[in-house]
């Protein structure tokens, strides 16, 4: 949109087209965009499937039994 049409309206979205205005004139950036995105993807599902494990599902069967798992676990590891 240009300058003059967004005088009208309030902040957000003035900023809101600003943003997406920009990112319609990106080439090279949509494609920084894409592998970035992708690089989340990997990090926060992929490796969290095979590193981390359900740990208290594996000990515990209720809610209750979990917070009783932990709050044993803390006060023996904790000094007094």
């Amino acid at each position: 949109m240009k300058a003059e049409a967004l005088r009208g309206k309030n902040i957000f979205s003035r900023i809101f087209y600003f943003y997406i205005d920009g990112f319609r004139a990106m080439t090279l950036g949509k494609t920084l965009w894409a592998i970035i995105l992708i690089k989340l993807f990997i990090f926060f599902f992929v490796l969290k499937l095979f590193f981390f494990p359900d740990f208290l599902g594996s000990r515990c069967d209720t809610d209750a039994e979990c917070a009783d798992y932990v709050a044993t676990e803390l006060t023996t590891i904790l000094p007094k």
